[in-house]
Order: C-alpha cells, then sequence, then structure tokens
C-alpha cells in the first residue's frame, strides 16, 4: 500500500469537504477548491478525516493513489491556510513595484515588463528586490512564480537574475586572462 495514500487526511475547523461521485470540493476561510478524482480511487469521509482508497494493485493506480491524497491534502491546506512563495531580484537596476494589481518589473530589457495576477493569485512587494505570491491553490502558486523567475533566471557568471528565497547560484569563474 502506497505510504502517502494510506494516510487520512484531517479537515481542520472552518473546511468544509464535499464529495458527489468523483468530484471532491474544499471550501474554507480563503476560498474554493475542487478536484475531479479518477475512476479507480475511491475517496471517503469519516470520522472527520478524508480516506483515499483504491480498488486494486495495479501500477497505474498505485501511482494515481498517493497523487490524489496529495492533492486533496493540498487543496484542504490551501483552503484554510494559503500557500505563499518569495522570489528575490538581484542585479543592478533590476526591481519590482505593484502598479494597481499589475506587477512591474525592471529587468535589464529595454522596456519595463508587466505581469497580471491570474485568479486567485495576489502579489506583494515588501520592498523593490522581494515578490511575494499567494494564494489557495498550491499549483498555481508555484507555476505563477516559474514564470515569474523564468522572465530573467539567475545567471552563473555575476548571479543576477530572479531567484527562489534561499536558493543558492553556484558562480562560475569566467575568463582566466592571461
Amino acid at each position: 500500500m502506497s505510504r502517502i495514500g494510506k494516510i487520512p487526511i484531517p479537515i481542520p475547523e472552518g473546511v468544509t469537504v464535499t464529495i458527489r461521485d468523483n468530484l471532491v470540493h474544499c471550501k474554507g476561510p480563503l476560498g474554493e477548491l475542487s478536484f475531479t478524482v479518477d475512476e479507480a480511487i475511491r475517496v471517503r469521509q469519516e470520522n472527520g478525516a478524508v480516506v483515499v482508497e483504491r480498488q486494486s494493485d495495479e501500477r497505474r493506480e498505485r501511482a494515481l493513489h498517493g497523487l490524489t491524497r496529495s492533492m486533496i491534502a493540498n487543496m484542504i491546506e490551501g483552503v484554510s491556510k494559503g500557500f505563499q512563495k518569495t522570489l528575490e531580484i538581484h542585479g543592478t537596476g533590476y526591481r519590482a513595484f505593484m502598479q494597481g494589481n499589475k506587477l512591474n518589473l525592471s529587468l535589464g530589457f529595454s522596456h519595463p515588463v508587466e505581469i497580471e495576477a491570474p485568479e486567485g493569485i495576489k502579489f506583494e512587494v515588501p520592498s523593490a528586490t522581494t515578490i511575494v505570491v499567494k494564494g489557495v491553490d498550491k499549483q498555481l502558486v508555484g507555476q505563477t512564480v516559474a514564470r515569474i523567475r523564468a522572465l530573467r533566471p539567475p545567471e552563473p557568471y555575476l548571479g543576477k537574475g530572479i531567484r527562489y528565497q534561499g536558493e543558492r547560484v553556484r558562480r562560475k569563474e569566467g575568463k582566466a586572462g592571461r
């Protein structure tokens, strides 16, 4: 049995989980999320927890078992606590600022880069070199952060670019000279 899939998911106070056919719907103080479960996986609610079970030991069902449990656990955590990721901007003249609900980035291009927040995502800019991305959907938060980082990934010679908070960039030496 899957080590992750067999663990029941506790439902915190303030969160309601509705299971109808193959649709799991979570509603909490921060928002609502839903997930369609594969037909091979059975999801039920018992004793204030969500239990995920599979019907057989086929390879595909074993893979879906842990995945489904993780997706539902992330939905429950997202609607109750939310998710956030932080980006750091390194480089001379590189900075970020909010303009209405849009994120404006100066990244050394000839033009400023404007990013509009997808639905369910909120940007915060506590300082000119820090961007915080918040939301209830873990997948959407990660995808949004990856898209922002891809605009100017950290380069190995000078270390300039956008990186995740705490990310270490391995620096290269460059030309040896004479």
